[in-house]
């Protein structure tokens, strides 16, 4: 299937602080370009990887994040993640495997788990049903999309909840300056995923923002220039050069 316009990977060139920007599940770079714009205006080098297609598992989205961070930290002196939803447990993964290389993390309604009793079945519903209706666009400004995927993968989601054990396992080496944003209304992400992140992340520099204006799509929605400009002001307080 050709990548619909806006939905590819970018990059933009910056300074020596770069910005690593990872979307969501059964989404794209599309729902990343405005905040990545945003921070390249202001100096940062910023770089948006376009996950491989959803039919794949969490270790092949993983390791093009990886290639990313690579590719910035060849160029910049300092790096910082920032992940939407899926994105963000790639970015919380990223941090318990990179240490001090890695500067900073920002996540917006990262996911960790989930309480549905029907989620357990996954595994099993997968090998039967090759998809469910979609789950994106959960935002809550009028007349707005991601461009997300029309269907949602199962064997996919039973490979992101695999992941989800795995970094909540070690969330205790996430040990980074960690900002948080939440929206209080999300209708993908229950609020266990956040309260779990805050309880058990091992960061002692650590902020949670709560979103009241946005739905699970935060980057896209009405509170978009708060996580813009306060993603900004964690950067340029956490970097050991000028951002």
């Amino acid at each position: 299937m050709p990548v619909q316009p806006g939905c590819e990977a970018f990059a933009f060139d910056g300074g020596k602080v770069g910005a690593l920007m990872v979307h969501g599940f059964t989404g794209s770079p599309f729902s990343m370009r405005p905040w990545g714009e945003f921070l390249a205006d202001n100096g940062l080098a910023v770089l948006g990887p376009r996950l491989p297609g959803h039919g794949t598992r969490w270790q092949d989205w993983y390791g093009e994040v990886e290639r990313g961070f690579d590719t910035l930290r060849g160029r910049c002196d300092q790096v910082f993640v920032m992940g939407l939803s899926m994105g963000g447990t790639l970015a919380l993964r990223l941090a318990e495997e990179k240490g001090d290389d890695l500067a900073g993390v920002v996540t917006v309604n990262a996911s960790l788990l989930t309480l549905r009793k029907d989620a357990r079945l996954l595994p099993f519903i997968a090998k039967l049903v090759p998809s469910l209706k979609a789950i994106g666009d959960d935002i809550k400004k009028p007349d707005t999309t991601e461009n997300a995927y029309d269907r949602t993968p199962l064997r996919a989601a039973a490979s992101l909840a695999q992941l989800w054990r795995l970094v909540q396992a070690d969330l205790g080496q996430v040990t980074q300056p960690l900002l948080v944003f939440r929206s209080t209304e999300d209708h993908v992400v229950e609020p266990a995923s956040g309260a779990l992140l805050m309880s058990r992340v091992g960061s002692t520099d650590v902020r949670e923002i709560l979103l009241d204006d946005s739905y699970h799509v935060a980057t896209l929605d009405n509170d978009a220039p708060l996580i813009f400009a306060e993603s900004l002001a964690f950067v340029r307080a956490h970097a050991a050069v000028e951002a």
